[in-house]
């Protein structure tokens, strides 16, 4: 997810106020993760053709990956495969939840290099940039995970207002619309509209987007998606 302009480097204060920020998004996310049951697991999500197993399952790699980039072994690709869920796929997802803030604590500099290959394997990325990359995703898979439960969720202002710039950063255009590509193109939002709103359009996710009619035995046609190919 490269971004459109440099960025201006992150003193130490910002950088510890950018690893407290992405914690908590990762524990909001971790609190809707526990309110499922299993059989919320197949329910269609607003990334397209995923189920609420696939997307659990993405989170989880993630938080796994960005782990394993944090201690310096992000260039090895099994630390970002993507693995079947476990019988208790919510403990499984809160263990890699704290692994990640884990490893983010062990970084003193936000000029630590993370080698994220998902992304490029040309070059690395500054800690504070890596660590933007995986704030941002979890506060849209929050959203992602709230919006398939029917449920509520309201990050912190606070937290909102950093993720802001980083979803209005991330390039727009056709390559947004390439097979695998982890958002759509951006949607028109008013003025007016709230934070959260403002940062789903500017990453191709239509706030309206609502769970279709689900029944546990097939999600089949009726997966939805906040815009059309929508992909996570």
């Amino acid at each position: 997810m490269p971004m459109n302009h440099a960025d201006a480097p992150a003193s130490h204060a910002d950088f510890a106020r950018l690893r407290r920020l992405n914690a908590q998004a990762v524990r909001d996310s971790v609190n809707l993760i526990r309110r499922m049951t299993p059989g919320d697991l197949l329910r269609p999500t607003p990334c397209s053709a995923w189920t609420l197993t696939d997307l659990l399952a993405h989170m989880t790699a993630q938080h796994h990956g960005f782990a394993a980039a944090a201690l310096g072994h992000g260039q090895d690709l099994s630390h970002w495969s993507v693995r079947p869920l476990g019988e208790d796929p919510v403990t499984q997802y809160g263990d890699a939840a704290q692994n990640v803030i884990a490893a983010f604590t062990t970084l003193e500099s936000p000029d630590h290099e993370f080698a994220l290959p998902e992304f490029t394997q040309a070059q690395t990325f500054p800690a504070a940039r890596a660590i933007g990359f995986h704030l941002i995703d979890y506060v849209v898979h929050s959203w992602d995970v709230a919006r398939t439960l029917g449920i509520t969720y309201a990050p912190g202002s606070e937290l909102l207002q950093a993720a802001l710039p980083i979803a209005r950063a991330v390039p727009d255009g056709d390559s947004r619309l390439a097979p695998g590509s982890a958002f759509r193109p951006g949607l028109a939002a008013d003025d007016d509209t709230g934070t959260l709103e403002k940062i789903l359009a500017a990453l191709g996710r239509s706030p309206d987007w609502r769970t279709p009619l689900f029944r546990d035995n097939h999600a089949g046609p009726e997966c939805g998606a906040a815009a059309p190919g929508t992909t996570c």
